[in-house]
């Protein structure tokens, strides 16, 4: 498939990237280009602005106080767009809250300019909240390698590089081990190896706030539309009796 690529430097200093197929010159017309916006990147997407929409076909996501999580426990995650993985996780019976941030790298104070550019060893990622008593450690691992395509290394669909590996970051040995089990037990079903590194975590940096909910928050949005909520779907389907009453895209 050939393509082109253009570079725009908007206002809020984030590079957008536009993949347009050009099979013959009847691929220029509207639909092409609606079909090039629906395959940009996830850092192509970026915006600063977000707006609440009333067009979400899920209800509201109940959003617990920063005091509340001291109770629940924690897994951490990385798996391409943190959109798209915090939307997963967030319709989750049993997941109380998902953060949107970086780890993985040994810079201090990441930003997501110099995260998404590259400028870092960091990756985009999740940190998850979750009642054991609701869902196991393992079913997160489970849905971590259902929610994306676990061979693909060095990013998710359209978004590729370092920045958007796949980690699964633990912080004690029973949680090495269901993860390195559970990739151990996937590898057998696929003739490619499974990307994800299984790593301890160091430290997760909170992305900046026009980040976190974002798909919640914008439904509409052409990467949302066109990325995160198939993503989102096609692992719903998977695992229906997983999902929240009235989180369903």
């Amino acid at each position: 498939m050939s393509s082109i690529t253009g570079y725009i430097y908007n206002q809020d200093k984030n590079y957008y990237y536009l993949y347009i197929h050009m099979k013959n010159l009847l691929l220029t017309s509207l639909f092409s280009l609606l079909l090039g916006a629906s395959m940009q990147s996830c850092a192509q997407n970026r915006s600063k602005t977000t707006q609440k929409s009333t067009s979400s076909t899920t209800e509201a996501v109940r959003h617990p106080a920063t005091s509340e999580l001291k109770n629940y426990s924690k897994a951490t995650f990385a798996s391409g767009c943190f959109w798209c993985v915090e939307a997963v996780y967030e319709s989750v019976k049993g997941v109380k809250e998902v953060y949107s941030g970086y780890a993985g790298g040994t810079e201090k104070n990441p930003t997501y300019e110099e995260v998404g550019a590259g400028r870092t060893s960091h990756a985009e990622a999740i940190e998850v909240y979750y009642d054991p008593k609701e869902i196991s450690y393992e079913t997160l691992v489970k849905i971590y390698f259902a929610s994306q395509d676990p061979t693909q290394a060095n990013g998710q669909g359209p978004d590729r590089g370092a920045q958007y590996r796949s980690i699964i970051f633990y912080s004690n040995d029973a949680e090495k081990k269901t993860a390195e089990d559970f990739k151990l037990s996937l590898a057998a079903k696929y003739k490619q190896p499974i990307a994800a590194e299984i790593v301890p975590l160091t430290k997760f940096w909170m992305a900046e706030d026009y980040h976190q909910n974002y798909v919640e928050l914008n439904p509409t949005q052409s990467y949302v539309m066109g990325e995160s909520i198939p993503r989102i779907k096609r692992f719903q389907a998977q695992f229906p009796e997983l999902i929240k009453d009235g989180m369903r895209y």
